[in-house]
């Protein structure tokens, strides 16, 4: 059409196809929604007829399944592009995975992967929406672990959108959607997944999404989840091969990670951004940067930035065999059973020192030893404007007990004849004989203890110790304190750090505490206040080589 000599293009939309609507109620296509009928058999025709009308006119179709229970039973159903699932809402549609008739099949509620259909860029999944149900994978046993047995499980996907989701207690990964492209996953609930992961197999996490399939790019954003008591991490990244580029694009923001194994774990990704998340309750870590994922590859590059990291029963940040760069910036770290953030040696991955380590402006304070721990070489690190205040708070001396006085109950102790300092077991591993359970706080007669392993209920290794059973508890690390150096950090900036313990009995040891092991090698570290900590402002088993150290308040208390 031409008007006032300009012309105007109207793009044509071909009409769907015959037999294939654009729209459909899932109840008048074979599906019943009864609880009772195995509804997988016609949720695959209506998949395949869908996606053959979107193959033939590029007009993508949406399935709605209106308010029931759906079983599906048995078998996964293979996805196709341009078919969407929507559903009335969680509670609403619901459907329940189970494979009481095969054991050995994994019965994923939808999947498209590369080793079952051959998925690959090529061969992908495009338009697709999952929105607005349950699913439920409860029913599904196996008789070994498998890593597709999730409730989502598709791989090289363009323009997904997984909104609006509760997924619980699949044997794998609740969401394990990989190489995703143009793709948005946007407040999905995952509980109690990966229930059949021992914690050392593949997957068995909340939301999991492996990457590098697409390049050096893949854009994709994970907002406003909650992830809570899955098996190995509440939301994670991984390169999936060690030889594919670390790709960039990826962001996690507003989501909640609490009790999984690790919280938020970036396993080989490039310039990660994780925002305005909360971390807390997670069994290993809160944050989580290091190469335990399938390709041995940490994340790099990546900026963690106004986050609550907070009691976590092990370090609250974890980061290990990372080249670097890294930056953790703006966030509160707190009540975490070790260390505040702790840089390791994992023994997987990168072997060399990280570089550009950035540490700026973070607030550290009640956890249970170091606020910052350097276990690990590093160079360039910059370390400023950080407030770390009443660290070490695993203070307490050894104890033991045994007789009327002491009680057990799946997740907690008590020994009435005890006077502990508050929460100064924290962190500690409580001894019954051959049964163990690791604290997670105390008063001064009762230990709360931690779960085993995700969702377990049941803090014990062994079955919950009679009454009256002896008991032991360690002696605390003795030497805690705000920064501590405990491997080479060489060319350094440590500057206006705040470093203090102001409670009426303080357990931060020192201000900086440089190890027999440590060194400081041509470091900055200067306009730190130091004063106010337990035993000192600094403690030098090894002195500093080379640098500055200017300016720096009650460096000799």
């Amino acid at each position: 059409m031409v008007q006032q000599g300009r012309s105007v293009a109207i793009r044509q939309h071909p009409a769907p196809v015959a037999g294939a609507p654009l729209w459909c109620d899932a109840r008048e296509y074979g599906l019943q929604g009864d609880g009772t009928t195995n509804d997988q058999p016609a949720l695959a025709a209506l998949v395949d007829r869908l996606g053959e009308g979107y193959a033939a006119d590029g007009r993508a179709r949406v399935i709605y399944c209106p308010p029931g229970i759906y079983s599906i039973r048995d078998a996964g159903t293979v996805w196709r592009s341009g078919v969407s699932l929507i559903g009335a809402g969680s509670g609403a549609t619901r459907f329940l995975l189970s494979n009481e008739g095969n054991r050995a099949e994994p019965t994923p509620l939808a999947y498209w992967t590369t080793v079952q259909h051959g998925a690959d860029r090529d061969r992908h999944i495009a338009d697709c929406t999952f929105a607005d149900f349950e699913i439920d994978g409860s029913g599904v046993a196996l008789t070994q672990y498998n890593y597709l047995a999730k409730g989502l499980g598709l791989q090289y996907v363009v323009r997904g959108v997984f909104r609006n989701l509760y997924i619980h207690h699949t044997g794998a990964t609740g969401l394990g959607c990989d190489f995703l492209q143009d793709c948005l996953i946007d407040g999905v609930v995952v509980v109690g997944c990966g229930r059949l992961d021992n914690g050392e197999q593949m997957g068995g996490a909340g939301i999991g999404v492996g990457i590098g399939g697409w390049g050096d790019v893949e854009r994709c954003t994970i907002t406003n989840c909650t992830t809570l008591g899955n098996g190995t991490n509440g939301i994670f990244l991984e390169l999936q091969k060690p030889y594919w580029t670390p790709p960039r694009g990826y962001r996690i923001i507003g989501c909640h990670s609490q009790a999984n194994r690790f919280g938020i774990s970036d396993w080989g990704a490039d310039g990660l951004i994780v925002s305005a998340c909360t971390m807390t309750g997670n069994l290993e870590a809160g944050f989580d940067v290091s190469a335990n994922g399938t390709a041995g590859i940490a994340g790099r590059g990546g900026i963690l930035t106004s986050c609550v990291i907070d009691r976590n029963v092990g370090d609250g940040i974890s980061v290990g065999n990372t080249p670097g760069p890294y930056t953790i910036e703006g966030n509160r770290i707190s009540g975490n059973g070790r260390h505040g953030y702790h840089q390791h040696d994992l023994g997987n991955g990168f072997e060399g020192p990280a570089m550009d380590i950035v540490i700026d402006g973070n607030q550290f304070w009640d956890n249970g030893l170091d606020g910052i721990r350097i276990d690990r070489p590093t160079i360039d690190t910059v370390v400023v404007d950080n407030r770390i205040r009443n660290n070490g708070r695993q203070c307490a001396p050894a104890a033991d007990g045994a007789g009327e006085s002491v009680h057990y109950a799946r997740r907690a102790m008590t020994d009435r004849s005890a006077h502990w300092p508050v929460d100064g077991h924290r962190g500690k591993v409580l001894r019954v004989g051959s049964r163990y359970a690791v604290v997670v706080a105390n008063t001064d007669t009762d230990l709360a203890l931690a779960d085993l392993r995700p969702d377990a209920e049941n803090a014990w290794n062994e079955d919950v110790p009679p009454p009256g059973a002896a008991y032991e508890l360690p002696s605390p690390v003795p030497i805690r304190a705000g920064i501590t150096i405990n491997s080479e950090l060489r060319s350094a900036t440590v500057r206006g750090n705040r470093i203090w313990d102001n409670r009426e009995n303080p357990t931060q040891g020192y201000g900086m505490w440089i190890t027999a092991q440590g060194s400081c090698v041509s470091c900055r570290v200067e306009d730190n206040d130091l004063a106010g900590n337990a035993d000192g402002a600094l403690r030098l088993e090894n002195p500093p080589e080379g640098g500055r150290w200017e300016r720096n308040h009650a460096e000799v208390d």
